[in-house]
């Protein structure tokens, strides 16, 4: 048996609702000023019009804000709002029969044809009276108009001219018949702050940082002195491991070996010893109040602390003597260690997400983000949670940002890709991803023409790093220096979001723990090191003026307006980015290829440009200064990787001024 409609006198139906997230389970993701555009599908039976409204406030507020949508053909309708409050927002799609348009429309019809209209001005004052009836302060302009309709007095043709009023018409959409109003169900959207759309991270240890003038080396207050340079190098996110007191209980030597000299620190992520937990401080960083001169330090410098949260514990951990409970037991009653088989982490317990006490347990860790948050954290990079529990991340993820819908999290997740996308879609803000092992044409373009996409544009928002603490690619370690500008141009091009583990790709850093590994030889996850960053060689002069072109074009802070053109050189890939109101644009053509010189012909797409292909125009190369007069959409061109392996254009139109001479803008 069908089942009957709540009511038989709505006739829109309403469709295709974008943006939505799994129908909207989950919230599609936006950035605080951005306009948000809205589609759907919206049609009735027959020949009636429809109208159709976009409703949109802050989640919770009492009243909805409306914006008429506008036809784009074939049923589909638009409508855009600007958010400007950063949290949780709603927005819905109310459509209906227009009977006083479709009356309108039909009129035009019938005087166009030399008909008698005057029963048919008559039959439209009536009903504009219905709905001023219930038009409240517009009552009065709304009766005026029927009022001048049914003026028998009046000539036809002044009557018809008052019919056709566009501003009055729009005034009676403002309160439709309730019974033949359509209405979608509320979707939600998340609004986050800039800086999780666009940040550029830079991760060191500070157990390796140098002595200041005023601190010894390996202690958070002689970070602070790194901070000036972090800052002119133009990132703006810093992001240290761990900081915590580390275990003493199967503590990992060098290069991960299973013992530890006495000297040997052991790993950051072997969370928790007497000195205390996820809440303390490694004694040898030194204290709280260390910690809290570090994170207004960097404010001053336009800088964000970054905090990695790893939840796990090493044997010597509060926890494992506290909270016994929170951990899974093996069959001689001790305490399962983290395992990969055939690989074994004794160093390190996982907490067991299916105890008895998992409320306990889920309240303890949301304790630990409000603890740092206490300290001045608003950014989190988050451990592998892809191997915790779905629902517990959406729950403290949902909770955390209820207060404080400023909180930045980064999924460190490198998985399979729906886990990657669920965890996404739960409420962490950014994501890493499979950049570090993307290196040829066909899978850079298909990877991110993926990811531009909706949906998944609408909830995964990528952070790319060429390397990691974890992750040496083995592009980097075959390319030489040339293989290092290629991925960091790569990475601050196409993601809007990026990041480096700072001090190994400067120095470029490339020796692997063994053949075909990703490990590095001498990590500095089990030792500590020290870095010349003064070194002549060193790639933070590319890197610098690299962040210097993205915080001058808008083009490189969004991951929308991503294009890639053609290129006869399968080592050559071309892309471009546009953005803003400024239709700000950039192109980047870059030689995969670390070891040889390579050359071929660019076709670029010239309407995505906003290039007129029978006008001349310019490429100033922001990397170097360059500038080429460039005709048409095939160009060619050579790029030596032992020099500099990319171009990085800003694209300049010809323009005729008014004193009749050319000029580039």
């Amino acid at each position: 048996m069908t089942s009957r409609p709540s009511s038989g006198q709505i006739r829109v139906v309403i469709e295709a609702v974008t943006p939505q997230v799994d129908g909207g389970r989950y919230p599609a993701k936006r950035i605080v000023g951005d306009r948000v555009r809205v589609e759907a599908d919206a049609f009735t039976d027959g020949h009636d019009s429809v109208a159709c409204e976009l409703l949109h406030r802050r989640a919770g507020a009492a009243d909805w804000r409306r914006v008429d949508m506008v036809p784009l053909g074939n049923d589909r309708w638009r409508g855009e709002f600007v958010v400007t409050e950063v949290g949780r927002h709603e927005f819905a799609i109310r459509a209906w029969v227009d009977h006083l348009f479709t009356w309108q429309k039909d009129l035009v019809k019938r005087f166009e044809a030399g008909q008698d209209i005057g029963v048919e001005l008559l039959t439209g004052a009536a009903m504009i009276r219905d709905i001023a009836a219930r038009a409240g302060d517009a009552r009065a302009p709304l009766d005026a108009w029927a009022s001048a309709l049914e003026d028998g007095a009046a000539d036809v043709a002044r009557r018809y001219e008052a019919s056709q009023d566009a501003a009055l018409l729009a005034l009676t959409r403002r309160t439709p018949d309730p019974r033949l109003v359509a209405e979608a169900k509320p979707l939600p959207l998340e609004v986050s702050p800039p800086r999780a759309r666009y940040s550029t991270w830079y991760e060191f240890f500070p157990r390796s940082v140098p002595a200041s003038s005023t601190a010894p080396a390996g202690t958070l207050a002689a970070c602070i002195a790194q901070l000036p340079s972090i800052a002119a190098m133009g990132f703006d996110v810093v992001y240290l491991p761990p900081i915590h007191p580390i275990g003493e209980t199967h503590r990992k030597g060098p290069n991960n070996s299973v013992t530890a000299g006495e000297e040997d620190p052991g790993s950051p992520w072997a969370i928790g010893s007497a000195a205390g937990g996820h809440k303390s401080v490694h004694p040898e960083l030194g204290t709280l109040e260390d910690f809290r001169a570090l994170v207004s330090a960097a404010r001053e410098q336009g800088l964000s602390i970054a905090m990695d949260i790893a939840f796990q514990c090493s044997p010597d951990h509060p926890y494992v003597r506290e909270h016994p409970e929170w951990f899974r037991k093996r069959a001689d009653g001790s305490i399962q260690y983290a395992e990969n088989p055939p690989k074994k982490y004794q160093d390190i317990y996982p907490f067991d997400f299916e105890c008895d006490d998992w409320q306990g347990l889920w309240q303890e860790l949301k304790s630990v983000f409000e603890f740092w948050i206490a300290q001045g954290v608003s950014i989190f990079r988050v451990d592998n949670p892809h191997t915790k529990p779905f629902p517990f991340w959406e729950w403290v993820i949902g909770e955390i940002t209820r207060t404080r819908p400023d909180v930045i999290f980064l999924a460190e997740a490198f998985t399979r890709p729906k886990i990657m996308y669920r965890l996404a879609k739960l409420g962490f803000t950014q994501s890493y991803t499979y950049f570090s092992w993307r290196n040829r044409r066909d899978e850079i373009e298909s990877y991110f023409t993926g990811l531009r996409r909706p949906p998944v544009s609408d909830f995964f928002r990528p952070n790319l790093w060429p390397n990691t603490p974890d992750i040496l690619p083995e592009f980097l370690q075959y390319g030489g220096r040339p293989a290092f500008c290629i991925r960091i141009i790569l990475a601050a091009t196409l993601g809007a979001s990026y990041g480096v583990y700072g001090p190994a790709f400067e120095l470029l850093e490339a020796t692997p723990l063994k053949p075909g590994g990703e490990e590095y030889r001498d990590s500095e996850k089990y030792q500590k090191r020290t870095w010349d960053l003064s070194r002549p060689d060193s790639l933070r002069p590319l890197m610098t003026r690299l962040n210097q072109i993205r915080a001058a074009h808008s083009s490189l802070q969004t991951d929308e307006g991503l294009r890639f053109h053609r290129s006869d050189n399968d080592a050559i890939i071309a892309y471009s980015k546009t953005a803003g109101p400024d239709g700000d644009a950039l192109l980047m053509i870059v030689n995969l290829d670390p070891h040889h010189v390579q050359s071929g012909w660019v076709e670029l797409d010239l309407a995505t440009l906003g290039l007129d292909a029978a006008s001349g125009y310019q490429v100033h190369d922001l990397l170097t200064g360059a500038r080429y007069l460039w005709h048409g959409a095939r160009n060619f061109l050579v790029l030596d990787p032992q020099s500099l392996p990319a171009h990085v254009f800003r694209l300049r139109r010809r323009v005729r001024s008014e004193h009749d001479f050319d000029y580039f803008l």
